[in-house]
């Protein structure tokens, strides 16, 4: 009874400037840090539950790992209805649905300041563990890994890492572009990479995703991971020069996953959330918890990280406006621009508005037409079923739920009812919090995934989470303290703005060279 609801206690985490300016430079900070992570983990059970093709517990839920685990099981194939026992016999058009509620209208700018570099962070790093088999349908996933394992950066099988690696040093392959490290080239590494016919081998570069050269900031994340590899391995062979190209290769891809996950909690989520509680990177707050270093990425997870909004009408590079028709597989632009400017370019371009809907670019609206179209296919529960599961009231009505009169009388036009509104479309058109990325459900559902996902990594556990697994304390250093600017500008001949916040003044905008403050 005494429990803030999540909406009070969003309030108190980005209200009460004082009380957190106290949390945060105390040991309160870890104390509130240890809470934030053991409620939110607490949702996700673990070892996973259902999968799509049961809706009771059952070993190949938990042993077979080609299928996504999902929260709720499916809906049953004898309900009446195909949302259960509620709302139209026949669902409406995935096609319509996005036309009419996820087109954008005019670019709306994400409130909390977010940018592109945060937009092109969420796909290149969320590609690690989101790899539906779409050929297959149904809640089956290409990937071998279900967590953080930079298989984006090394490759998802062993195979395909050899190619990519220099087998010498520790290192990977690169080449080199008027002095500057990028990844190698088709003729380097020959492995598989969705290119369209159009670009010429030479400009295919070859990193560890296959579709990571579809766009310029995908490959520009790529580029600059393998000159932290090696400049890390750099490190390594220094501090220990007896060790071989094995050792150094696996300890360096040890030592990177931790500056991922370092990363994307203190800065990634961190502005993600809006709040004023300073997230803090340190997995010994768990050790003396009940909690379980594995993972299975879930379905809804996955359905509900499709964050298309985030990208704009254009892109703005050094004084340059260039379509999608010229950004798209075009890896000529990190070499013409360089990974400076591109990082300059993204951080101060700011992305789209997830939540609210009507804010999709006409280039990325079938993705959101595959994803309904799939999760009907799954047999995803409602969105209310959701809400319920995560602690959340259901809504009563779609008035309450968009909190736009029009919109919900075209939503109740097509489904009926509010308990049968689908899951996507319920966390995409949600009503936005204010001055919020996206709605309530978003958060209170996608932080869970995220967060044990992050600390359920092995690296994370008391069993690797010492100096020794990263080479010693230089190595476990670098991880402890990672940054982004410390990840681009240790790997940049100068230090441009770099951050996954639009400048707030012109003082935090002034490029910089690299010192030694980093």
């Amino acid at each position: 009874m005494l429990k803030p609801s999540p909406s009070a206690v969003r309030y108190i985490l980005t209200h009460f400037h004082w009380f957190w300016d106290l949390v945060n430079n105390t040991f309160l900070r870890g104390t509130f840090m240890r809470i934030v992570l053991t409620v939110r983990s607490d949702l996700i059970p673990s070892p996973p539950t259902y999968n799509t093709k049961y809706g009771y517990l059952n070993w190949e839920s938990y042993y077979n790992t080609s299928y996504y685990t999902r929260i709720l099981p499916p809906v049953p194939e004898d309900c009446s209805l195909p949302m259960g026992t509620k709302g139209k016999a026949v669902l409406p058009d995935a096609k319509v649905l996005a036309e009419k509620f996820f087109r954008r209208k005019t670019f709306r700018p994400e409130p909390q300041g977010s940018n592109l570099m945060f937009a092109f962070m969420a796909q290149h790093f969320t590609h690690q563990f989101f790899k539906t088999n779409h050929k297959v349908q149904a809640g089956f996933t290409k990937g071998l890994g279900h967590g953080v394992d930079a298989n984006h950066i090394y490759g998802e099988d062993l195979e395909r890492q050899l190619q990519l690696r220099l087998l010498k040093d520790g290192k990977l392959k690169y080449q080199l572009v008027n002095g500057e490290m990028y990844p190698p080239t088709v003729y380097e590494a020959p492995v598989h990479m969705m290119y369209p016919a159009s670009v010429p081998p030479e400009k295919r570069l070859v990193i560890g995703n296959e579709i990571f050269g579809m766009l310029p900031g995908l490959t520009l994340y790529a580029t600059i991971w393998v000159r932290e590899h090696n400049r890390v391995c750099d490190v390594l062979k220094a501090e220990h020069p007896t060790w071989d190209d094995e050792q150094l290769f696996q300890t360096a891809r040890l030592i990177i996953i931790g500056e991922i996950i370092h990363i994307v909690i203190e800065e990634y989520v961190q502005q993600l959330s809006g709040y004023l509680l300073k997230l803090k990177f340190d997995p010994s707050l768990l050790f003396k918890e009940r909690f379980q270093y594995s993972n299975r990425i879930a379905l809804e997870f996955c359905h509900l990280y499709h964050w298309h909004p985030l990208m704009p009408d254009s892109f703005h590079i050094d004084g340059d406006e260039i379509p999608y028709s010229q950004f798209m597989y075009n890896t000529s632009l990190l070499m013409h621009y360089g990974v400076e400017k591109l990082v300059d370019a993204f951080s101060r371009q700011p992305a789209g508005q997830i939540g609210g809907g009507h804010n999709s670019h006409e280039v990325v609206l079938k993705v959101g037409e595959m994803v309904i179209r799939e999760s009907r296919v799954a047999r995803v529960q409602p969105f209310n079923e959701y809400r319920k599961k995560f602690n959340l009231k259901p809504y009563k009505s779609f008035e309450e739920f968009t909190g736009d009169i029009e919109m919900a009388r075209e939503l109740e036009e097509l489904y009926g009812d509010i308990d049968a509104l689908e899951f996507y479309p319920g966390m995409l058109l949600e009503k936005t919090r204010p001055t919020s990325i996206f709605g309530e459900s978003m958060v209170e559902m996608g932080a869970p995934f995220s967060l044990k996902g992050l600390l359920g990594n092995p690296i994370c556990s008391p069993v690797y989470w010492k100096p020794s697994t990263f080479g010693g304390e230089k190595g476990f250093d670098i991880v402890k303290t990672s940054t982004l600017r410390k990840l681009v500008c240790l790997n940049t001949k100068w230090c441009p703005y770099v951050n996954f916040h639009v400048p707030r003044n012109e003082e935090e905008a002034k490029p910089r060279k690299p010192t030694t403050e980093l």
